[in-house]
């Protein structure tokens, strides 16, 4: 699109969906069912950072927990009660909350949405060339390459 054509400002609700639920592989695309992002940093053309409102039905989950190599997140919650999950443990999170991820260390991250209520949070990510995401849960690795996420087992093997 261009710069002609994007918005000034929309209404964040507004937003289209993400197409694509998922870019992990299965088995593991199919556990994101619930999530639904709305790419809002995309909306406006933004190249060095993501933002995207993210909306967790009941007993959904933001993403396999993980931790990247390069790109720091921020999370800030704006309704609902999830629980963040790091190598700490759980923490419940409420309305208000914010928690940062700092490329490098390792802390794999995730949101769980254990309630009853629907959990919609603010997702902020850099878009640092070169960064590669360990999960410590699951047997899978990635790399971003030319601006595509490539997944592959532990091992190297390619999904």
């Amino acid at each position: 699109m261009s710069d002609q054509l994007r918005p000034t400002a929309i209404v964040a609700l507004e937003a289209a969906p993400r197409t694509k639920p998922s870019n992990y592989p299965e088995p593991f695309a199919s556990r994101m069912a619930g999530r639904i992002k709305r790419p809002l940093g995309d909306v406006f053309g933004l190249s060095n950072f993501g933002v995207n409102l993210t909306h967790l039905a009941p007993g959904a989950i933001s993403a396999l927990r993980h931790a990247h190599s390069k790109q720091d997140e921020f999370i800030y919650i704006l309704s609902g009660h999830p629980v963040l999950l790091t190598d700490a443990g759980e923490t419940p999170l409420a309305p208000g909350m914010c928690a940062g991820f700092k490329a490098g260390t390792g802390d794999g991250h995730q949101l769980i949405n254990r309630s009853s209520e629907e959990v919609v949070y603010l997702e902020v990510g850099d878009r640092t060339a070169g960064d590669t995401a360990s999960y410590p849960d699951d047997d899978i690795q990635a790399a971003l390459i030319d601006g595509a996420w490539r997944f592959a087992h532990k091992d190297g093997t390619p999904y």
